[in-house]
């Protein structure tokens, strides 16, 4: 069983900062791509950013220049910095992680979602 717990979410003003971080547990063999998501309320679900286990990361062109993912492989964590943050980034924010849970079995995990609120 593979959990990944997400922390960090909360309420800033326009223009602020949070940081969530995501931490994958249980039953894992290795961690490749890690990331972010986020659904904004009648909106589909949609890729924030990406990091893969060597630290390549990928940006939704919305956010780049504002957020940073980053990722601690020995603690199996993702991190995204958000800074300059807009109300329309207001929307729950998913992890994703694609884990191989032994050598010859690996599926993508979510994790529950975080609640980001960018009001005055």
């Amino acid at each position: 069983q593979v959990q990944l717990v997400e922390s960090g979410g909360g309420l800033v003003q326009p223009g602020g900062s949070l940081s969530l971080s995501c931490a994958a547990s249980g039953r894992i063999f290795r961690v490749n791509a890690m990331g972010w998501y986020r659904q904004a309320p009648g909106k589909e679900r949609e890729l924030v950013a990406s990091i893969t286990s060597s630290n390549n990361t990928n940006y939704a062109d919305s956010i780049k220049g504002r957020f940073t993912i980053s990722r601690d492989n020995a603690k199996n964590t993702v991190y995204l910095q958000m800074n300059s943050l807009k109300p329309e980034d207001t929307a729950v924010y998913y992890c994703n992680a694609d884990i191989w849970t032994s050598a010859s079995y690996r599926a993508p995990y979510w994790g529950e979602g975080t609640l980001v609120t960018v009001a005055s």
